[in-house]
This record gives structure tokens, sequence and C-alpha cells, in this order.
């Protein structure tokens, strides 16, 4: 990855992304605990993984803003209790790069925009935006990728149950080298076992109004 520590913008950076991530959970709450979640497991993958404290941190912030551009997705198609047509999911995989947009118009860092940008990619060349294949996805992105579905499934939403942690595991066994990163599937598979408290609760946390990392992310920490 690109070191985010090296580019000298990098404190503006992040105070536009939490001011990003305050407006997330402003427009809709779900998708921010959602966020929230999706930010906490790639953090602690990426340490397990070998990342910097500094590296996880900013993988982190850009998971807190990775469903960004479905804030400019129209709210009918957004809180659908039903499964989506044909057009309304077309819409709906807009939005990586409608929140990649965003960011590059505010000059954050390539790290950030290139996260968000590529989370929908998939292993096997059959994701989208831009159908990268394997090793050609920034390796933030796939991590963000497992993190972000395994959420996903675990899940209580209008349109689908929740899937058992069981299930949810099942599920990214089965998309291991086609979907994901199996080294990444491996390595989230190992963290599950391995520690009991690793997924979070889906109960709504307020985000703190402190401008001290440390405090305005709470959740971001490690085991």
């Amino acid at each position: 990855m690109v070191a985010v520590t090296q580019y000298n913008r990098e404190g503006e950076s992040r105070s536009i992304l939490i001011s990003f991530v305050q407006s997330i959970q402003e427009r809709d709450i779900v998708t921010y605990e959602h966020s929230r979640r999706v930010a906490t497991y790639a953090q602690r993958l990426a340490r397990y993984l070998g990342w910097s404290r500094r590296e996880a941190y900013d993988l982190a912030l850009a998971a807190l803003v990775h469903d960004l551009g479905k804030t400019w997705i129209a709210n009918d198609i957004l809180n659908k209790s039903e499964a989506l047509s044909d057009d309304e999911r077309r819409t709906m995989e807009r939005h990586p790069v409608i929140g990649a947009r965003i960011l590059i118009g505010c000059d954050v860092h390539p790290f950030y925009v290139e996260t968000v940008l590529h989370h929908h990619e998939a292993w096997d060349g059959r994701g989208y935006p831009n159908g990268l294949h394997g090793e050609e996805i920034p390796l933030g992105a796939r991590i963000l990728t497992v993190a972000d579905v395994y959420d996903a499934l675990t899940s209580q939403r209008p349109y689908k149950v929740a899937f058992s942690d069981d299930a949810a595991r099942e599920r990214l066994l089965r998309g291991a080298a086609t979907t994901f990163d199996p080294t990444i599937v491996r390595a989230f598979l190992h963290l599950l076992d391995t520690y009991p408290n690793f997924t979070l609760p889906q109960s709504v946390c307020a985000l703190p109004q402190s401008t001290r990392a440390s405090q305005q992310f709470p959740f971001l920490t490690d085991f």
C-alpha cells in the first residue's frame, strides 16, 4: 500500500473523512452502523496480516466511508424492503464510483480513494466497477471486501434475515478464490475462531464529538 503517513496532507485527509463519517451517520444510521462494524473487522484483520497500527487505522477510516456513495442514492432504492430490480441494482452498484469521485473532489489521499472504489471487485475478475482480477485489486480493498460481506450477511435487513455465523462462514469459504482472496478469507476465519469477542453487536453506537482520533472512534482498537 502507499503509506498515507508519507502524504503531506494526511491530517487534512483524515479530517475530511471524519466529516463524511458524521454525515453518513446523520443520513443513514443503518449504513453508519454497518460501516462501523466493517471498519473494526478490517482494522483487526489488517493488523493480523502484519500491517502497522497506522496503516490499519487508515484502512479503518476508508472502511468507515466505503459506502459514502450510497448517501447519494435515492431513499426508495436505498431503503427498499424487497429485492431490487435490475435497473435499481445497476444504480446501487454505482455507489463505489460515486464515493470515490466525492473523495477525489476533496483531494484526499489516493489510498482511501482506491479502497472505496474497488471494494466490490472480485478475485475472479467478475466484480465491479472495473473488473479487476486477483492481485490487481488493491490489498486494502480485498481486506475490506471480506469484512464487508461478512457483516452484510450477518446483519438483519428489511429485505433479508441475518445469516447465522456458521452460514456466513460457509458463504465466505464458497467464495474463496472466486469472489474473495483466499488468503484473506483464511485469516478472517482464523480470527473468528480465535477471538470469541471478534464480532460486534448490531446496536447503535453514537459518534463522539471529539477531534482526537483515539476518542473519535473508540471502537477502532486492537484486541
